[in-house]
């Protein structure tokens, strides 16, 4: 008995391969999966034929039965999935019957195992994290080399406005005196240089130099007369950080008021609870000008107070000083408008601060707008050009301008003409080099506040 093997990836390649090698009258004897394979043991038609039992009456000399052999092909096209059960082979007797002994039913041939299941959720989720980390990558590098464009396009015009700024030194020599002076006298270099850069060219020297101070001055928005504020009337809150006078200067407007309308026409109230002695400094104020001060802790308390004093000509609030950093500042703002009475508000602006503190400054306060501004400590900073640059770009009201501690002779009305020569009058104003005004000029940034700056 010659039993052969076949192996195929499929059962149906596998018993194209037995019928090729043993005819169609071969006889499958088993079927099993192996290593992802269909594994076949067959057997020839003869030598089934050999195998086929004989009933004992027979005579040993009886002719062998011709059998006819199930075909392979019918096994291709009616088999199922292939297992590792052997599978009885079946066989058809065409000439005389054998008598045999009764044959086992053909166990069924069950199914190949089936494969897995595919996790699609596990493969769509492995996808998307694999797709946004791809995204966020290439946004991330995305970001630094626009960073890296924006830092060298920075540097590239930095160079260029040397280059261009060296050229104009040579070709108008007066443009670099207005923009010293300009410098020295504290105003920022963005604002110099775009005046700078306005100058006409018909303008020369001295007559270069007093342009500018007409340009400054015109720029300056101030009050013409006291009328706009003390006849007028109404409520009134001096805000700004701590230090800068709000106190003192609410004491120099109180005495005005007094001695234009009278005592019984004014009204202060204090919200400054925090510096010790803070309330007491105005109340021995109050008790000069014979005013009665009034002292406020929250909303409500500046609510009824105010409701209190409706009748009053002019009410002066003294409000505790917050750190242009502070989250207060937008706390004190809030409770100034929540209180159903149109209180204006006047920002105190220290001179002595620098132009980057004061434009902080400028930007807490200002809120849903400013009725204006003072300029306090005058008599105490070296350069004043910075508080007068902020008042400029910002475009503020500039109400008065205050040089002392005395009350109320030190306090005046905002005069542009005077505080621009007072910028250029500093005595230890320092000057800068040729070599060192390309640098300052070409770091400056255009500010697109300047589009308004008046010129003419």
């Amino acid at each position: 008995m010659n039993v052969k093997k076949f192996t195929a990836p499929t059962s149906r390649e596998a018993l194209r391969k037995v019928r090729e090698a043993l005819g169609p009258d071969a006889v499958i004897l088993s079927n099993r999966a192996v290593d992802g394979a269909v594994e076949i043991l067959a057997l020839a038609g003869d030598d089934a034929a050999a195998l086929a039992p004989h009933s004992p009456d027979s005579p040993m000399s009886a002719p062998a039965p011709h059998l006819d052999l199930a075909p392979a092909s019918s096994a291709v096209e009616h088999a199922p999935a292939l297992v590792a059960q052997p599978a009885a082979p079946v066989v058809r007797a065409t000439a005389r019957p054998v008598p045999s002994a009764p044959r086992a039913p053909a166990r069924p041939i069950a199914p190949l195992a089936a494969a897995p299941a595919v996790d699609m959720d596990r493969i769509s989720s492995l996808v998307a994290e694999a797709v946004a980390s791809a995204k966020a990558t290439a946004a991330a590098e995305m970001t630094s080399m626009m960073s890296e464009l924006r830092a060298m396009r920075g540097m590239m015009e930095t160079q260029l406005n040397e280059l261009a700024f060296a050229n104009t030194q040579q070709r108008e020599p007066h443009k670099t005196a207005v923009l010293r002076e300009l410098l020295a006298a504290g105003f920022s270099a963005s604002l110099a240089r775009y005046l700078t850069d306005k100058l006409p060219a018909t303008r020369d020297g001295a007559e270069a130099l007093q342009w500018m101070r007409t340009v400054l001055a015109r720029n300056i928005n101030a009050m013409n007369n006291e009328d706009a504020l003390l006849e007028k009337g109404g409520v009134f809150a001096l805000v700004g950080p701590t230090g800068v006078g709000k106190t003192t200067t609410t004491a120099k407007l109180a005495a005005r008021c007094v001695m234009r309308h009278g005592a019984e026409k004014l009204a202060l109230i204090t919200t400054d609870a925090y510096r010790i002695g803070a309330h007491e400094q105005l109340r021995i104020y109050g008790k000069i000008l014979g005013v009665m001060v009034h002292s406020v802790k929250d909303e409500a308390d500046l609510r009824i107070a105010l409701n209190e004093l409706r009748n009053k000509h002019t009410v002066l609030i003294d409000t505790v000083g917050v750190s242009q950093r502070d989250q207060m500042v937008a706390e004190q703002v809030a409770m100034l408008q929540g209180v159903g009475t149109n209180v204006q508000r006047i920002l105190c602006l220290n001179a002595t601060s620098t132009q980057e503190t004061l434009s902080e400054v400028v930007r807490a306060y200002q809120g849903s707008g400013l009725a204006g501004a003072i300029i306090t400590k005058l008599d105490e900073a070296a350069s004043i050009g910075s508080a007068l640059d902020v008042v400029i770009r910002h475009k503020l009201r500039l109400f008065y301008m205050s040089n002392g501690q005395r009350v109320p002779e030190d306090l005046h009305l905002a005069d542009p003409a005077v505080l621009v020569g007072r910028a250029f009058g500093g005595q230890a104003a320092p000057k800068y080099g040729d070599a060192e005004l390309p640098l300052l000029v070409a770091g400056a940034a255009h500010d697109p506040m300047l589009r308004e700056v008046r010129l003419g």
